[in-house]
């Protein structure tokens, strides 16, 4: 087995704008989208870094993803946005409506966003960032419509997206409080990583296609398919439930049923509520005071195991720290997969070994 390649996360940076130009992305967009996949990479979650780069070259292929779009408001409320996204690149897209929502947020000290008709908006955690990095708390709630990979508590077959829930807590001059999971046991581009290392997934994560336990993620890259399963039983399978309705539905967009099944092409088509609070609109001059004080007493606890007890963030934080300083790892089938796509998108091929030469 050929060992895993590591990049500095600014060369893959360049590596993934240039591709994204020659695909006809605009400059800006292009930026948005290298700096996006790379610092998912960077946190830790390679599911949504540049290993989505050939899906969304196929998607673009099929005439799904639509280069430099950009949102449209579809009814402006005050306080309340509901915005189209085009099927621009989500990179772009929840970019803006995060822009938008902050701006109405400052004005009225909270505002909600819905974001609908998206293409694949990547890891939610970089928008709930976005928020952060302003001061302001948000909350997000997320589907995939159309795209069904994951069972319903006590279902044999695959009903539902993916499906994340994410939420924020800035805290003053350290690292904020980030909760960014799907709410699936495990992400599905997690088993195309693993998929691609020829690796198993953890047990009860994952069905095949006729409803039995199984840690092979070829179940989901290979027919007959198989389904993930929800985190936490009957409660994930709850949660998501209510992502698929509060992404989708709530903000002018789509749930996943019969009419709108998109499972013959390559798109990702997200929906997005996201609510954006203030903090400085509440009465609560102790927040940050109380939030510390609650974190001290957690930390306190006597460790059960060789684990150190981590706050939400802290996991993404700590990736960062050693992505940044030893590089970005691929496997060699997913570097391949992406070189392929950058052939595709018209890179010449003097370029690519420009590039592949700067890879360790």
């Amino acid at each position: 087995m050929h060992s895993d390649l590591r990049i500095h996360h600014e060369r893959l940076a360049k590596f993934v704008q240039a591709i994204w130009s020659h695909a006809g992305s605009a400059p800006r967009e292009a930026e948005l989208v290298a700096e996006h996949l790379v610092q998912a990479n960077l946190a830790g979650h390679d599911s949504h870094g540049v290993g989505m780069i050939p899906r969304y070259i196929a998607s673009l292929a099929e005439g799904q993803l639509k280069l430099n779009t950009h949102v449209s408001v579809i009814r402006d409320a005050g306080a309340v946005l509901t915005l189209d996204g085009g099927r621009g690149f989500g990179q772009v897209v929840a970019c803006e409506a995060m822009a938008q929502g902050l701006q109405r947020a400052k004005q009225f000290g909270l505002a909600a966003v819905g974001l609908h008709n998206a293409h694949h908006i990547g890891r939610i955690g970089h928008w709930a960032e976005q928020c952060g990095k302003e001061g302001f708390i948000s909350f997000h709630f997320v589907n995939v419509m159309g795209d069904p990979m994951v069972a319903p508590f006590g279902g044999s077959d695959r009903r539902f997206g993916t499906n994340p829930f994410c939420a924020i807590f800035p805290r003053k001059d350290e690292k904020p409080l980030l909760l960014d999971f799907a709410t699936s046991a495990i992400a599905y581009g997690k088993t195309r990583v693993a998929y691609n290392k020829g690796l198993t997934v953890p047990p009860g994560a994952l069905i095949d296609h006729q409803g039995h336990p199984t840690m092979q993620p070829h179940v989901m890259h290979e027919p007959p398919f198989g389904s993930l399963l929800p985190f936490g039983d009957h409660k994930g399978y709850a949660l998501a439930a209510l992502c698929e309705i509060l992404g989708g539905a709530l903000s002018g967009g789509r749930t996943t049923h019969d009419e709108t099944l998109e499972t013959d092409n390559s798109a990702i088509i997200n929906g997005m509520t996201t609510i954006i609070l203030n903090p400085e609109a509440f009465d609560a001059p102790h927040m940050q005071a109380e939030a510390e004080a609650f974190i001290s007493w957690v930390k306190k606890s006597p460790p059960s195991g060789n684990m150190p007890i981590q706050l939400p963030g802290e996991w993404e934080e700590a990736n960062r720290v050693d992505r940044i300083a030893n590089g970005i790892t691929v496997d060699p089938m997913t570097w391949r997969q992406i070189c392929h796509a950058a052939r595709l998108a018209g890179m010449p091929e003097e370029e690519l070994n420009a590039f592949n030469a700067l890879v360790g």
